[in-house]
C-alpha cells in the first residue's frame, strides 16, 4: 500500500454536532505525525467542485464547542452519477490526496464504499449523525447533544402542560430510527412514545389515556419519532381528539433545533476519539471501514455492515420505557 503523506477530510449530509471536535482532532493528530490535511467543502459536491484547501492547527482553534460544521456540508446528485465520482477521484489526485476520513452517516458512508471500490483510495468513515442508526458503534456523534436538546425542550413542554391540564405530543426527528424518541421520552418521564421499531396503535394510545382518566390524571407527554408508523403528529391529536375528548391535546415539533448548539460533553470526547483513531487506522493500512466506540473500545467496521445491519433500539429498553410510562 501507498505510504499515507496525505489526508482529505470532509463532513456530509446531515450536519450533527460534533463534527467540528472531529474535524479538529484529525487535524492535530496529523499534524503530530506530520501528515498534511485537506479539507474538502461542502462533502462531495465540494470534492467534484474541486474545492479542496489545506488544513493547519491553527485552522482548528476555537471549534470544538461550537455545532455545525467549518467545511459546511451538503447532498450532492451528481456523485450518485459514474462520472461524477470520477471527477471527484480525479480532484483527489490533482491534490496528492492519499486517503481519506469520511464524516457523516448512511449516504456519506455509501458514497465512499463506491469511491474505494471503484477507485481504491482509502478511506475511514466516522459516524456523524444524530440519528444513532449505523451499526458497529455504540453512539454516533451528535445523538447525546439531540437527546439533551430534545429533553430540554420537553422538559419546559411539562410545565405548560402541568399548568393546564393538557396532553402534548411532542415530535422529534427521527425518519427511520426511533433512538431520540426514546431516549427522550425515557429521559423526560413521557407516558407514551412512537417510533418506528415498535407497533403501537391508535388503540392502544387510547386506551393508555383511558387508563390515565381513571386515575384523574389529565396532562402528559407522548414523544413522536417522525417515521412512526401512525402518521404525523397533527393526524395523531386528531384521531385522540375525536376519541378521547376528555384532553386538551396540544403537538409541538421540535424540528431543526435537535441539529444545531453546541456539542456536549459526550459528544466533544467522542468526535476527539474517533478523529484520532481515523489517523491512526489509516496509518496502520486500514480502510473500507467506520471507525466506532463499542463497550468503551475501538471497533473497525466494514462500510457495508455499518450501513445495512440492524441498530435498532434494543427490545428490552423498549419494554422497560412502555412499562415505566404507565
Amino acid at each position: 500500500m501507498k505510504e499515507i503523506k496525505r489526508i482529505g477530510v470532509f463532513t456530509s449530509g446531515g450536519d450533527s454536532p460534533g463534527m467540528n471536535a472531529a474535524i479538529r482532532a484529525v487535524v492535530r493528530a496529523s499534524a503530530f505525525y506530520d501528515l498534511h490535511v485537506y479539507g474538502i467543502q461542502k462533502g462531495y459536491e465540494g470534492m467534484i467542485e474541486g474545492e479542496i484547501n489545506r488544513l493547519e492547527p491553527s485552522d482548528t482553534a476555537n471549534i470544538i464547542q461550537r455545532g455545525g460544521t467549518i467545511l459546511k456540508t451538503s447532498r450532492s446528485q451528481r456523485f450518485l452519477e459514474p462520472d461524477g465520482r470520477k471527477i471527484a477521484y480525479e480532484n483527489l489526485v490533482a491534490n496528492d490526496i492519499d486517503a481519506l476520513v469520511a464524516i457523516g452517516g448512511n449516504g456519506t458512508f455509501a458514497g465512499a464504499l463506491k469511491l474505494y471500490n471503484e477507485f481504491g483510495i482509502p478511506i475511514i468513515g466516522l459516524p456523524g449523525t444524530i440519528d444513532n442508526d449505523l451499526y458497529g458503534t455504540d453512539f454516533t456523534i451528535g445523538f447525546d447533544t439531540s437527546v439533551n436538546t430534545a429533553i430540554e425542550a420537553v422538559d419546559k413542554i411539562r410545565d405548560t402542560a402541568d399548568a393546564h391540564n393538557r396532553l402534548f405530543l411532542v415530535e422529534v426527528m427521527g425518519r427511520h430510527s426511533g433512538y431520540i424518541a426514546l431516549y427522550t421520552a425515557i429521559a423526560s418521564g413521557a407516558s407514551a412514545f412512537l417510533i418506528p421499531e415498535a407497533e403501537t396503535t391508535i388503540d392502544g394510545l387510547v386506551e393508555m389515556l383511558q387508563k390515565s382518566l381513571r386515575r384523574k390524571k389529565l396532562f402528559g407527554l407522548i414523544i413522536v419519532a417522525e417515521g412512526n408508523h401512525i402518521g404525523d403528529s397533527a393526524e395523531i391529536a386528531k384521531q385522540l381528539r375525536e376519541r378521547a375528548p376528555q384532553y386538551d391535546i396540544k403537538v409541538t415539533t421540535i424540528g431543526h433545533l435537535q441539529r444545531g448548539g453546541s456539542p456536549s460533553n459526550a459528544d466533544r470526547i467522542l468526535a476527539s476519539r474517533l478523529g484520532y483513531e481515523a489517523v491512526t487506522s489509516l496509518m496502520n493500512g486500514e480502510m473500507n471501514c467506520m471507525a466506532g466506540i463499542v463497550n468503551g473500545e475501538l471497533a473497525l467496521t466494514k462500510f457495508e455492515e455499518a450501513i445495512n445491519k440492524n441498530s435498532s433500539p434494543p427490545s428490552h429498553l423498549i419494554k422497560m420505557a412502555e412499562i415505566l410510562g404507565m
